[in-house]
């Protein structure tokens, strides 16, 4: 299992591929902290791109729209370890060790940081949790989410702003957030989360603005640009579909036929 694929139930998430594999869950509601055992994590987030390698962790913030693309080692396997540090035992931790943060953290949404020997052997120690989670206990849990805290406070002291921020997206421009990021297939809650609104309010203010549903415009959005990279850039919908949120390529051809009436080879075939 992976960060990709959970639904954020477990705290404790172990990957392993053979093969490139693209995460299919792009909306990150909590914090996740994972330690890239082998093989390179490709993260393209809201405002760009980072690489993991081997012995690096990584840092990402919650309420975030992220793709990952999962790369195996040469002659190897891709491994990750992964913890999701969840907004109620960051609260319960900062109660019982007396810490608050005095402002809303500003800084970056993803951090890739060098391991040491105290963060490398505890992610090693991980992976019977990960692998046997339903007999994991939440007292268990605890113990190990405390002592991954404690860790990252003592090894990279600037966390302490992200960790224990527990302040809610605000109100922000829906039609500059939605224009750069329709890419990302998540649903509609998420998109009012992140833009500061509950779903009706997301759903009243995009159709005056956009005078349309998202989800009508959502598509017709990203089949035009599906359409542009076919026609203009030369592409192929398997290079593309998937960045452009679209979940299979049946998926894809189905939509597109109904738009423009033709299917993607036509175009390349008159181009």
């Amino acid at each position: 299992m992976s960060i990709a694929d959970n639904d954020f139930g477990n705290a404790f998430l172990y990957s392993c591929y053979f093969e490139k594999v693209f995460g299919h869950e792009q909306f990150i509601p909590e914090h996740v902290v994972f330690f890239q055992i082998s093989g390179e994590t490709h993260l393209d987030h809201q405002k760009g791109k980072m690489i993991a390698t081997e012995g690096q962790i990584v840092v990402a913030r919650k309420n975030q729209l992220a793709k990952a693309f999962k790369y195996p080692a040469k002659d190897d396997i891709y491994k990750s370890v992964s913890v999701v540090l969840k907004a109620n035992r960051l609260k319960q931790y900062a109660m019982d060790h007396y810490l608050s943060s005095d402002r809303k953290y500003a800084g970056e949404s993803n951090s890739v940081l060098e391991s040491n020997l105290f963060i490398k052997s505890y992610f090693e120690s991980l992976t019977p949790y990960a692998e046997a989670a339903d007999r994991v206990s939440p007292q268990m849990e605890q113990i190990k989410i405390y002592e991954l805290i404690t860790l990252l406070l003592e090894s990279y002291p600037q966390l302490k702003e992200l960790l224990f921020d527990f302040s809610e997206p605000h109100k922000i421009d829906l039609e500059q957030f939605m224009v750069k990021n329709y890419r990302y297939n998540v649903p509609l809650e998420n998109f009012a989360k992140l833009t500061g609104r509950s779903l009706a309010s997301f759903k009243r203010d995009f159709e005056k603005i956009f005078q349309t549903s998202p989800r009508k415009w959502l598509q017709e959005k990203r089949l035009s640009e599906a359409y542009y990279l076919i026609e203009s850039k030369r592409q192929k919908p398997a290079d593309f579909y998937l960045d452009l949120g679209f979940e299979n390529l049946s998926h894809f051809y189905a939509s597109f036929k109904e738009k423009f009436g033709i299917t993607p080879a036509t175009i390349n075939s008159v181009a």
